[in-house]
């Protein structure tokens, strides 16, 4: 039996929003096993003294890309597959590195890339994947260019940089859906609106015909699981949910209505706001047409405001970057927007607590109790006073555990042993 203890520390539990000093941290077969004192029977365990730290939850990002090698991503679906993976490396080792323990991909993570984390080949947070996402043609998840010819399907359901899959019509919905979850998915992304980083569709459309919506969510539930949908406006959000999705993505240009449907029907929104405001700065250099830059300032200008209106109707509201290619190293600049506009503490719940409560863990994740698995940070100081410490790439995280298991000490990733 593997045994930790992180002695002299103080400890913010996000779902009672209270901080405990000067006290220990006791864990045993990835699982906390006592806070305060430590019992007797750790007097044998491995023992890590951190006084003046604090310790948290390890962060869930619920909306990440990690095949996204470029913020172009039809470039990304067009890489080599194996070239397409090995950049999948430094970005979940960020990931880790930056303090999180679990990220949820919304579309292109398959079941090998799950698989060799969760064995240790690749060092990286552990991977709630939804396969492919699918889009209808001319979606948000179709970067075919516009042409006098279009190839079959964009030749995305092969492509292991690719984000997303091409599916029209209510079975071959059913179909697609029963299929990424064979493949291993753990819930189903569906495109329901348009997008700022394809090419061909306004964010104002709406995407998938609600029979088709349905379809998704009946063959999701049918297998206990659910669907999430991007969409930014009020008309496509509306949609999604009357169909039975149960988390949006984005919604940067919802209303008052929408947001208390959302409340009513228990419907989560993770807003993904900071990349945007990269994207916005670097868009040109990175090459972005003026058509997507100018979709990006029209989401971009509203979302915080969103945000705001969100909160104040009580929508539940979990963390997401949603960053691409070369703004991976970005990711937790959303915690900055999150504080900016609802302060820190919610900025910390809504990557932890709020995070577990959308992926159905509840309890398991995202909370300092005795018996939730030990995913944990240590933070150099106390992040509800200054957020800061968060930011960047993990400088004053100098300690990650994922399930248990040291996975950065003395603020250096340790190195993967597979089984």
């Amino acid at each position: 039996m593997s045994k930790l203890v992180l002695a002299g520390v103080a400890v913010f539990d996000p779902v009672t929003a209270k901080r405990h000093t000067a006290v220990n941290v006791c864990i045993e077969d990835g699982r906390i096993a006592a806070i305060g004192d430590v019992p007797p029977s750790f007097s044998d365990a491995r023992r890590l003294n951190l006084p003046g730290r604090t310790v948290l939850p390890g962060f869930i990002d619920l909306h990440v890309h990690v095949v996204a090698g470029s913020t172009n991503l039809g470039a990304s679906a067009a890489m080599p597959n194996f070239l397409a993976a090995l950049k999948t490396l430094p970005v979940l080792r960020g990931m880790l590195n930056r303090g999180f323990t679990t990220v949820r991909d919304a579309g292109g993570a398959d079941f090998g890339m799950c698989e060799a984390v969760n064995n240790g080949v690749l060092w990286g947070p552990r991977i709630l994947s939804s396969g492919k996402a699918l889009s209808q043609t001319g979606g948000h998840g179709d970067f075919r260019q516009r042409n006098d010819t279009l190839d079959d399907a964009c030749g995305c359901l092969g492509r292991q940089g690719s984000i997303a899959r091409v599916v029209d019509g209510v079975e071959a919905m059913r179909l697609a859906v029963r299929e990424e979850l064979l493949k291993g998915a753990s819930q189903i992304k569906v495109m329901a609106s348009g997008g700022v980083a394809s090419p061909n569709d306004p964010i104002t459309n709406t995407q998938y015909s609600e029979e088709e919506l349905r379809a998704a969510v009946q063959e999701a539930e049918a297998a206990g699981t659910y669907v999430m949908a991007h969409a930014y406006t009020a008309r496509a959000i509306r949609r999604a949910v009357e169909c039975g999705v149960k988390c949006i993505e984005h919604g940067n240009l919802i209303d008052e209505d929408t947001a208390r449907l959302l409340v009513e029907r228990g419907v989560a929104v993770v807003p993904t706001l900071s990349t945007l405001d990269r994207l916005s700065e670097r868009g040109p250099a990175l090459g972005f047409p003026a058509e997507s830059l100018a979709k990006i300032d029209g989401a971009r200008s509203s979302g915080r405001q969103a945000l705001a209106l969100m909160a104040r109707a009580g929508v539940k509201l979990g963390f997401g970057s949603d960053m691409l290619g070369e703004l991976h190293a970005c990711q937790s600049d959303e915690f900055a927007v999150r504080a900016e506009i609802l302060g820190n503490v919610e900025a910390i719940r809504s990557a932890t607590c709020i995070a577990a409560e959308i992926t159905r863990e509840t309890g398991v994740r995202g909370t300092m109790a005795v018996g939730a698995v030990a995913d944990l940070v240590v933070v150099d100081g106390d992040p509800v006073e200054d957020i800061a410490l968060l930011l960047g790439q993990g400088e004053h995280i100098p300690v990650v555990i994922k399930n248990g298991v040291v996975m950065k000490e003395e603020g250096r990733l340790l190195e993967p042993i597979a089984d």
